[in-house]
């Protein structure tokens, strides 16, 4: 399951971004490999009808905040018609449904809060926020950062992972199995295949920017 912090996002595609969410949302669930994808299982925004009001609220498109429908498009087409070789995940509602269902029962914003880790002008210890996670979920999550740009003197924290089995249950993100458990390793950037950027890579050891939404008192 990945979530991304959409201050970063419009970083790292160097888009304004009116007024990005003050809270992580989510990216995608994304399996670790995708040989059995179904390239003609096409993205139907009807059969998710039900879901609009949180998908919009949890899984905004953050670079496109008028056309959700095609970052949706894009995690089904790429990610979903992969991760539905699982009966718990077979088919569009129970993709975006399951990954609802994980981001909520995740609770990452306010685990975040609650270890007193927020958005700040100064910087966190990378080794820190992915210590004080492991403490909360039990596994080692994965965080990805925007690689320092010219005249930054740090990376940007742009991503946090947490790594399921294929039977949904928590594991290590920094195990090699488990090939297919949806939210393994993962390409880089906030819209692989979408959007341009940069593009993320694993956090460094040492200290990263967390940062505060626009106009927001850190």
């Amino acid at each position: 399951m990945v979530h991304h912090w959409p201050v970063t996002v419009c970083k790292e595609v160097e888009n304004d971004c009116r007024d990005p969410p003050d809270y992580w949302t989510i990216h995608g669930l994304w399996p670790d490999k995708a040989e059995e994808c179904n390239g003609s299982w096409h993205f139907h925004l009807e059969e998710i009808k039900d879901l609009m009001p949180e998908m919009k609220m949890y899984w905004p498109d953050v670079i496109h905040p008028l056309n959700h429908s095609h970052f949706w498009k894009h995690e089904w087409e790429k990610h979903g018609t992969c991760a539905a070789q699982l009966d718990a995940l077979n088919s569009q509602k129970k993709y975006f449904g399951g990954s609802l269902d994980l981001y909520r029962d995740l609770d990452l914003n306010s685990m975040l809060q609650k270890l007193g880790i927020k958005p700040s002008i100064n910087y966190y210890q990378v080794s820190d926020i992915k210590d004080a996670l492991a403490g909360i979920y039990g596994v080692i999550p994965k965080i990805q950062c925007l690689p320092p740009q010219q005249g930054e003197e740090v990376q940007t924290i742009g991503q946090i992972e947490l790594c399921f089995t294929k039977e949904l249950r928590l594991r290590n993100c920094t195990e090699p199995g488990e090939s297919g458990g949806p939210g393994g390793p993962a390409p880089r950037g906030p819209r692989a295949g979408v959007s341009g950027g940069t593009g993320l890579e694993v956090c460094e050891d040492g200290p990263a920017f967390y940062p505060p939404p626009p106009g927001a008192v850190p």
